[in-house]
């Protein structure tokens, strides 16, 4: 499974970096990349032009889409580890809302004239901020009740939802285009510095939580069970609750919202190779990144002289996907399988 999970991955990435308005031969994407690593090969491309569009356009996205599509499927995974609910995504305690809230605040009020880090820098923050507040306010007596923090985070991300109208109300057109088309989510113009601020925080992200892996084994045949079993489990869904913050903080921080990947991609795995949660997170990491860069490659290539929002790709293939869930659950008398 991972092998060929890599494999795909493999190709994804040197078909999305061949492709687009100007056209590369997969082996001159193959050189370059070697040539940039000091490794010179027949394959090397004889023109600058192909050279600096690659590594200034084209290697940069494609690094992002592999590193957003592997933070929110692991961040999908964790949330369904500790809810202990197939149907949970990041979305629920409130990180898309919270981070569309704060880069939308950044856009109507020209936080982000003359840079994006503006804009990235308060939806991260309004991300967290908003995680953090879901599970402050459904704590009581020194624990989280799962129902609690499951209502908690509707409530609170209607609350986002309002603001983000507001704003949307206050801007002027050229506010409320960007708004819109952020929330759609685009990989476009992704940048080396953007793609080490997302590296960086989904290396810590899931490196913490594959070093949870046993634990959310624990908690899968119960709270009290686990408890027993020397599982701390109020710290673990603290723990597991900031690193879902911070890895779809990070996604979309710099890609927009981009549903139904962290709903998706871990149940398939979970499917396939049951729930062993150290082997579950590493395939989600995998089938994440493949993906997201498969689905970057049809926004780019399905309709002729433009691009689609790969948020709106995702949620085409996310939103019948979710609808079987549904169905399933309801034939079935519960759990995983």
């Amino acid at each position: 499974m991972g092998a060929g999970l890599a494999g795909a991955l493999a190709v994804g990435v040197v078909v999305s970096a061949a492709v687009g308005q100007l056209a590369i031969a997969p082996t001159e994407v193959v050189g370059a990349f070697l040539q940039g690593l000091g490794v010179d090969t027949a394959w090397t491309p004889t023109s600058d032009v192909t050279t600096q569009a690659l590594w200034q356009i084209r290697f940069p996205r494609v690094a992002m889409s592999v590193l957003v599509g592997a933070a929110l499927a692991v961040a999908g995974a964790v949330m369904q580890a500790i809810f202990g609910n197939p149907l949970a995504e990041p979305g629920v305690v409130g990180v898309s809302s919270g981070a569309a809230l704060g880069a939308a605040l950044a856009i109507v009020t020209g936080a982000a004239l003359g840079s994006v880090a503006s804009v990235a820098g308060l939806a991260f923050a309004g991300g967290v901020g908003v995680t953090m507040l879901v599970y402050t306010m459904a704590r009581s007596n020194g624990r989280t009740e799962v129902v609690t923090l499951l209502l908690t985070g509707i409530a609170v991300n209607a609350f986002a939802g309002a603001g983000l109208a507001l704003l949307l109300f206050m801007g002027d057109s050229a506010a409320r285009e960007q708004i819109v088309f952020w929330q759609l989510g685009s990989l476009n113009g992704s940048r080396w510095n953007e793609v080490a601020v997302v590296a960086a925080l989904t290396a810590v992200g899931v490196a913490v939580s594959l070093g949870l892996a046993s634990r959310y084994d624990l908690l899968a045949l119960g709270e009290r069970t686990a408890a027993h079993l020397g599982v701390r489990v109020e710290r673990l869904r603290i723990v597991s609750i900031l690193v879902v913050a911070v890895l779809t903080g990070a996604a979309v921080a710099y890609a927009g919202i981009i549903a139904f990947v962290g709903l998706v991609v871990p149940h398939v795995m979970r499917m396939v190779l049951g729930p062993a949660h150290r082997a579950l997170l590493a395939a989600s990491a995998l089938g994440g990144a493949v993906l997201l860069t498969y689905a970057d490659v049809a926004a780019r290539t399905l309709v002729s002289g433009a691009e689609l929002p790969i948020g709106l790709l995702t949620s085409l293939v996310g939103g019948p996907f979710f609808f079987w869930l549904l169905r399933r659950a309801r034939t079935r008398a519960g759990g995983w399988a």
